[in-house]
């Protein structure tokens, strides 16, 4: 096995093991940012009524989540272009200096 892969295998597992440890060892109620915001202002000023509502109210905590998991997806989607793009451009200018070697190597036997 080589060593590139050996420790793609052992990054993986990392994850993993990093994403089961709370959701197995951790208990409690799990919750969103915006929850627990609004439960602390609602905690600490009882009074205190929205400036602003959202433009869009999903019509369900479903619909929400799926538009929250579509948001991530997206952005992950142009996260691994970028880097797709990058390396592609790295490889290309390593090609382009080889070639300009193999070039140069040409000129001398001529």
């Amino acid at each position: 096995m080589k060593r590139s892969t050996l420790v793609n295998w052992l990054l993986v597992a990392a994850v993993l093991v990093i994403a089961a440890v709370p959701v197995l060892f951790v208990g409690g109620e799990f919750s969103g940012s915006d929850g627990q915001a609004e439960a602390a202002i609602t905690a600490s000023h009882p009074d205190y009524e929205p400036w602003f509502s959202p433009l869009y109210e999903p019509p369900s905590r479903e619909v929400e989540s799926g538009l929250f998991a579509l948001q991530a997806a997206l952005g992950a989607g142009v996260v691994g272009y970028y880097f797709g793009v990058a390396r592609t451009r790295r490889r290309s200018s390593g090609d382009r200096e080889d070639g300009g070697s193999a070039d140069q190597a040409r000129d001398d036997v001529a």
